[in-house]
């Protein structure tokens, strides 16, 4: 049957290139000889100018009419408006599409590939990187207007549709995770010299931060017959911009998932400051949580000061300290803490008291028994998990990034994340979500 599908795909391809290009030429037809930008006549009006358009069926041409705007001051093409190919390149909306979503997940190379084998459609890397890098500035500046419109008040129609519905939705909490990653980018100053700074003292800057952020209902968390919990909705960011980049898109889509209307705020991480920062300045009167894992990395820290040469008595010094930490007897530990620092000396005891010092300032981000009779995720798990197969894209071997490439194609994927691929791509169906398939 393979061999079948194959040979039928051959011979039907022409024909629906050909009623492609039939279609998209009596629709060329109709556009009105005025400017689809200001709606102001066009003068000068000439008819049969060609254009090329690559797409999912092959490369089809059609003959538009041209006019000049005396308002804008420049030559418009309506049919193009008309049939979505005005800021199109050479590529058909379905060919746009086929190569944002295959350079969001794949080396251009492989993307390029991939998309031959299956559709037929041959797009060269130069072309397919090009126009991926389109999409991505395009995707870009769609997501600074949603943000835009949100904190101007006018984003009533962004909230996901079950927040939309009247009466509202049942009293929930929301819940916020953050995290951070580590992207590798190209820095044209400093390629090609990296022995050279490094035998002058500089370390050539490769690695650079990128900011995430995950937030939904405690409602859409759930547990699945194997003990396993998934979460059915959610809203995502990712930036390379800084924390200030952060602070915003995350803003915009916690209110998308009902920021406004929670009961409740949870935010849950590890310590870092930039964190609590951002939270102080955007979520001021969430609820905070330090993922249980950062601190139970600090007790470790501890036992293995006090016990470097064996982990068998590390592990043995760590285990009622961990199960009173888990069971929110946090005082217990940090008192159990001073008593040890006053036995030690010297660097084990700066050790233990600089791991003592950061449970201390986390006390009242402790509550795990808390959390578990209110069925909250005790950990930032699902950012973590998160960063990770942002990841699976950006730390491919051999891979350089620059600033706004990465951010770019990060947006993309983030669009694709939250099932929004349908505001980039209007012949998508509006309620398409990959999560669901």
């Amino acid at each position: 049957m393979g061999h079948l599908e194959e040979e039928i795909l051959h011979r039907t391809r022409d024909l629906e290139r050909a009623v492609l290009e039939e279609a998209a030429q009596k629709k060329a037809d109709q556009a009105p000889p005025t400017c689809p930008v200001c709606g102001n006549k066009l003068s000068r009006v000439t008819q049969g100018h060609e254009r090329s358009y690559q797409t999912r069926f092959g490369v089809v041409r059609i003959r538009r009419l041209r006019g000049w705007c005396r308002r804008c001051k420049c030559w418009r093409f309506p049919a193009d408006d008309l049939l979505g190919l005005a800021e199109a390149g050479s590529c058909s909306p379905g060919v746009q599409e086929m190569a944002a979503l295959a350079a969001s997940k794949l080396p251009v190379g492989e993307a390029s590939a991939v998309i031959e084998r299956l559709t037929g459609v041959k797009l060269p890397r130069a072309t397919l990187d090009r126009e991926a890098r389109r999409q991505g500035r395009k995707a870009e500046g769609k997501r600074q207007q949603m943000d835009q419109q949100m904190s101007q008040g006018g984003g009533a129609a962004q909230p996901v549709p079950e927040l939309r519905l009247k009466p509202a939705v049942e009293p929930f909490t929301l819940v916020i995770e953050l995290d951070a990653w580590n992207i590798r980018e190209r820095n044209e100053e400093q390629w090609g010299r990296t022995q050279a700074l490094r035998q002058r003292g500089e370390e050539p800057e490769w690695w650079h931060w990128v900011y995430g952020g995950t937030c939904f209902r405690l409602s859409q968390r759930v547990e699945k017959s194997g003990g396993r919990s998934v979460i059915l909705s959610r809203g995502t960011v990712m930036t390379r911009g800084g924390t200030d980049a952060l602070k915003q898109q995350l803003w915009a889509e916690a209110m998308r998932q009902g920021l406004a209307q929670a009961q409740d705020v949870l935010v849950i991480a590890d310590a870092a400051v930039w964190i609590w920062n951002l939270v102080g300045d955007r979520f001021a009167g969430a609820r905070q949580r330090l993922d249980p894992w950062h601190a139970l990395q600090h007790l470790w820290a501890v036992a293995h000061a006090l016990h470097p040469e064996d982990e068998a008595a590390a592990a043995a010094w760590i285990k009622p300290l961990k199960d009173k930490l888990l069971e929110s007897q946090a005082a217990e530990v940090i008192d159990e803490l001073d008593s040890v620092i006053k036995s030690l000396r010297g660097s084990r005891r700066e050790t233990v008291r600089a791991q003592r010092n950061y449970l201390e300032n986390n006390r009242e981000r402790l509550d795990y028994r808390g959390a578990e009779a209110r069925g909250e995720p005790l950990g930032s798990g699902a950012m973590e998990s998160t960063c990770k197969q942002y990841q699976v894209r950006f730390h491919r071997s051999g891979q350089f990034w620059t600033t706004a490439g990465d951010e770019a194609l990060m947006c993309l994927e983030t669009f694709w994340r939250n099932a929004r691929w349908s505001l980039l791509f209007p012949h998508v169906p509006a309620d398409f979500d990959p999560s669901r398939n």
